[in-house]
């Protein structure tokens, strides 16, 4: 058997929540338990919310609470740097490469486009999803409108009809490629989305299983189709229960939280 690896990888956009903290020991426990290696890393692409003063707090809350981590920020180990912020080139690397492999491609549909099309799909009842309308551009198109100064998403081409996967938690689950369309994975401004960077980041940490809330079932598909198009093998996921609000609505550092300090 591989060596387990995890990892908590919050943001630092808001103090660290009892829902955040539970997440952080299970991956915790489960690596203790098998001898494995827990991971911090600080998903910090938000650069209008992230805070130094938050990432300072939630490795205080978590030393706090007892736990440790083998390879951080702060710490360091061989497969960082262990903050997205710092990783920007290696996502560049990666977003080229499924361009060039015309796996993903530009998207220049402005908001409007995409609200009006999302509210159509509404009137007639059907699943909003992106149309596809830039596919097909040519390369030629796509240079003629870069030059123009348009500065164009990136979006992965969905070709399955469904995706597949054995939860740890939830157990043999499948997800129809109709709720998905083709996700960006890179905005318009240059930043990675956060399905892009958390599978280049999960792989090239070798992260062995996933282990977090199951608000995150929706995202495992798009992850699952980039692993796909990047020819690696995804890791085992395992989705946790949700901790709710006395609204029955999930805990979120907006709503319902009240952080560990």
């Amino acid at each position: 058997m591989s060596k387990v690896r995890v990892r908590f990888a919050p943001s630092p956009t808001g103090y660290v929540h009892v829902g955040n903290a539970r997440t952080a020991l299970f991956n915790w426990l489960f690596a203790r338990h098998q001898g494995g290696t827990f991971v911090l890393r600080i998903e910090d692409t938000d650069a209008e919310r992230s805070k130094p003063e938050y990432e300072r707090q939630l490795m205080e809350d978590l030393r706090w609470l007892g736990l440790d981590w083998d390879e951080g920020p702060d710490v360091g180990g061989p497969l960082g740097p262990y903050r997205q912020s710092e990783r920007s080139a290696i996502y560049q690397e990666y977003v080229q490469k499924l361009i060039a492999q015309r796996d993903a491609y530009y998207c220049f549909c402005s908001a409007e486009q995409l609200e009006a099309e999302r509210q159509e799909a509404l009137k007639e009842g059907r699943q909003p999803r992106y149309s596809g309308r830039c596919r097909k551009l040519s390369a030629e198109v796509v240079a003629q409108r870069q030059a123009a100064g348009e500065h164009g998403a990136v979006r992965l081409k969905i070709n399955e009809s469904s995706f597949f996967w054995n939860d740890r938690v939830h157990g043999p689950t499948t997800v129809s490629s109709e709720v998905i369309g083709d996700p960006v994975i890179v905005r318009s401004e240059g930043l990675p989305a956060y399905n892009f960077a958390v599978v280049i980041d999960d792989h090239l940490m070798e992260i062995s299983h996933v282990i977090r809330g199951d608000d995150h079932i929706s995202n495992t598909p798009r992850q699952i189709a980039l692993y796909r198009a990047l020819g690696w093998e995804p890791p085992e996921f395992a989705h946790l229960s949700t901790i709710l609000g006395t609204d029955r609505t999930r805990l979120s550092k907006r709503h319902g939280a009240t952080s560990m300090e």
